[in-house]
C-alpha cells in the first residue's frame, strides 16, 4: 500500500451463500460450487489489489471471510458487514486503512421520504441498509466511503398476479424504477449531510442497478451547474456535486470499454464509483486525483451469441477498481 495513490474497487459478490443452505426459494450451493465461488472471488480481489472494497449481496459475512482468506491479501484488513441476517443480501466494506467509525443507514432520513400530489409514499427503507465509514488514508487526509446497492429493475410482480402478464411486467417495472428513485433520493439527502460546507472527501461505490445517465443516477450524483452560471454561485453547486469515475475516465482516453453487466445482449454499466471534488484534478484544492479506472468485466458473456453462460460460482457483474494518486 502506497503513500502517493490508493486503489478502490467496487464488487457485486452474486449471492455469497454458505453451502447447503437455501436462498431465493429453492437455490443453494454444493461444497464444490461454494468452494469455486470462494477461490474465484479470492482470485478477482488478488488481480483488483483494491485497498478499499464495497461489496455487495453477500447473505453470510463467514463465506467473504474465507474468499479473503484464499486471496491472501487482507490479513490484517478490517472487513465491515452490513446488518447481516442470512435471509437476504446486504452491503459490506473492507479497508487496509483505519476505520476511525462506521454506521448502518437502514432508513430513509424522515425529511426525504417521497410524496406525490400531497400523499407520502410507503416507502421509507432502503432495501439494502447503506453502510459507510471514516477511513483516514494517510495523515491528514479522512475520506467517508458510501456502500450502496439500489433496488434492481426486476419487475415487483403483486402477489397472485401473473409474472408473465405483460402489463403486469409493465408496471412491476415502474413499482422498481419508484422504488430505486425513492433510494436514490434518500442516498442523497445522506450525502448532502456528509458533503455540504463541510470540505470533505466523499466517495460512494456500488450497484446502483442504472446506467451513469440514469435520472436514478444523477439523483445521487447531483447535476453540474449551468455553464453560464456565475461562478460564485457554481461554488455550492460543486460543493455537493459527485463525478462518476467514468466519465473522468471517458475525459482522458479514446476507448470506453465500461460495461459491468450484460442482460439480453445490452451491455450495460450498472456498478459505479463516485468521488467528491476533492478528487477532481481541475478542481485547485483537491486532494489527489482519479488516474485510472480499471473494469474487470472478462468473464461475463453474452448469452444471446453463445450458448455459454456465467456459472453461479462467479459473479454476473464486472468489478470496478480506481487509482487516485494523492497530492505529495
Amino acid at each position: 500500500m502506497s503513500q502517493d495513490y490508493f486503489k478502490i474497487g467496487s464488487f457485486n459478490l452474486y449471492n455469497l451463500v454458505l453451502p447447503g443452505i437455501t436462498y431465493y426459494g429453492h437455490r443453494r450451493y454444493s461444497d464444490q460450487d461454494y468452494q469455486k465461488k470462494t477461490a474465484w472471488i479470492g482470485e478477482q480481489l488478488r488481480r483488483m489489489d483494491a485497498d478499499i472494497v464495497g461489496f455487495q449481496e453477500i447473505f453470510h459475512s463467514a463465506a467473504l471471510q474465507e474468499a479473503l482468506r484464499q486471496s491472501g491479501q487482507y490479513e490484517d484488513a478490517t472487513l465491515l458487514v452490513g446488518n447481516e441476517t442470512g435471509e437476504g443480501p446486504v452491503v459490506g466494506l473492507l479497508s487496509r486503512f483505519k476505520v476511525l467509525e462506521h454506521g448502518i443507514a437502514p432508513q430513509f432520513p424522515v425529511e426525504a421520504r417521497l410524496e406525490f400530489g400531497g400523499a407520502a409514499l410507503p416507502l421509507d427503507e432502503f432495501s439494502r441498509p447503506v453502510l459507510w465509514a471514516r477511513v483516514q488514508i494517510r495523515d491528514g487526509i479522512e475520506v467517508v466511503i458510501f456502500v450502496v446497492h439500489l433496488k434492481s429493475k426486476n419487475p415487483m410482480i403483486r402477489d397472485g398476479a401473473d409474472p408473465h402478464d405483460p402489463m403486469e411486467r409493465a408496471m412491476g417495472k415502474a413499482r422498481s424504477l419508484i422504488r430505486r428513485a425513492a433510494e436514490a433520493s434518500a442516498l442523497r439527502s445522506l450525502l448532502l449531510e456528509a458533503l455540504q460546507g463541510r470540505d470533505q472527501a466523499v466517495i460512494v461505490m456500488g450497484d446502483v442497478n442504472d446506467a451513469g445517465n440514469a435520472v436514478t443516477s444523477e439523483i445521487v450524483s447531483g447535476s453540474p451547474p449551468w455553464r453560464k452560471l456565475p461562478f460564485e454561485k457554481k461554488l455550492p453547486v460543486w460543493d455537493v456535486l459527485l463525478y462518476n469515475v467514468k466519465d473522468i475516465q471517458a475525459r482522458q482516453s479514446y476507448q470506453d470499454v465500461y460495461y459491468t453487466h450484460i442482460h439480453n445482449g445490452h451491455y450495460e454499466n450498472l456498478d459505479h464509483i463516485f468521488v467528491s471534488q476533492e478528487f477532481v484534478r481541475q478542481n485547485n484544492r483537491h486532494l489527489g486525483y482519479v488516474e485510472y479506472v480499471s473494469v474487470f468485466n472478462d468473464h461475463l458473456i453474452d448469452n444471446t451469441l453463445s450458448d455459454e453462460h456465467v456459472p453461479p460460482w462467479q459473479s454476473d457483474h464486472g468489478q470496478v477498481v480506481v487509482t487516485i494518486r494523492l497530492r505529495s
